[in-house]
Parts: structure tokens; sequence; C-alpha cells
């Protein structure tokens, strides 16, 4: 079992329920699932930079990523219905665990000038979005394997009612909020 799975169960969960008086144990707020995005629009020109990009969330992640495709055509981008334009993955059970784990314990202090995450970035409904400029900071990712810097936006799904509980719950795992 995870560390962060054994974390939420034996010390957030009961300080959640002290916090804002829950009445049962099911109605605290846990993570539902966690979607790791990479938006690719250099494969209109180079259609095997997908590829690259899928192996290394599927090295990041653990888990096979879909490739997304283009829903409409857009002829000021040159982009036409069903190119590739970007992977995927959702993370749900022990690998969005090891995961958010990763991610808080491992890559966020290895960005450069790191102050914290941005607090603001839940969207009214208990979810938090996060972006990264670069996965370097993820220790799988061999720097000289790399054909290009890119960013990748991670969506934090929760049970939550609201952003307080969503946050209080995100701080109980470690995730370092800015001041």
């Amino acid at each position: 079992m995870s560390r962060f799975k054994e974390l939420y169960k034996n010390t957030i969960t009961p300080a959640l329920i002290k916090e804002f008086s829950y009445s049962s144990v099911m109605a605290v707020p846990k993570l539902e699932k966690i979607v790791v995005n990479v938006g690719a629009g250099e494969a209109i020109t180079d259609a095997k930079i997908i590829d690259v990009f899928a192996e290394e969330i599927k090295t990041l992640t653990g888990q096979t990523p879909i490739i997304t495709k283009a829903k409409k055509s857009i002829s000021n981008f040159k982009l036409r219905e069903g190119v590739s334009i970007g992977v995927k993955v959702t993370l749900r059970g022990e690998k969005m665990y090891y995961f958010l784990e990763k991610l808080i314990v491992m890559a966020l202090p290895r960005v450069r000038d790191f102050r914290g995450v941005n607090q603001n970035s839940f969207d009214g409904r208990g979810n938090y979005t996060l972006g990264i400029r670069e996965q370097i900071i993820f220790p799988e990712v061999v720097f000289d394997k790399i054909r290009k810097i890119k960013g990748m936006d991670i969506v934090i799904v929760t049970t939550a009612k609201s952003d307080k509980e969503a946050k209080a719950l995100l701080q109980g795992f470690g995730m370092p909020f800015r001041k």
C-alpha cells in the first residue's frame, strides 16, 4: 500500500473530521483521480513527437496514455480534424497515490526558484489544477534523451464540496501552497 494512502487513512481523515465536523467517515473528501495532460501542438508538423511524449508520460505515471485528437479543423493553426495533438493519462487507485507522492516529495522541490504552488488554482468544486513548465523535474526523465522540453497540466480531482475542503485535503498530503 502506498505511503500516501496510509497517510490519508490514519492522519488526514481524522484531522478533516475534526476540522469540518463530518458526521460520517464517508463524508470526508478523498482523491478521485489525477489527470496528466501534455499538449503537443508541434505534432502538426512532426507526427513522431507524439510517440516521444507518450513514452515520457508512460515512464512518469506507469500507465499507457491515450492520444488526444483535434475535434475540429482550425485553418489559422494549420490544424485538421482528427490530427493527434496531445497525450493524457487518468490515474486512479494505487498509481494515483504513487504519482501524487512523487510529485509532492520529489518533483516540486526540484523546480527552480520554487516558492510553493498557487493556492488560487481551485475550480470552485474542489478540484485543483497545476501547470508544470518542464518535465525534467521528475527523477525518471533522463535529460540526455529529451528531444524537447515540454510542460504538462496535472488535474487533481477530489470529492470535496468546496475549495476550502479540497485545500485542507491537499495540505494534509503535504502540498506546498504559496503563502
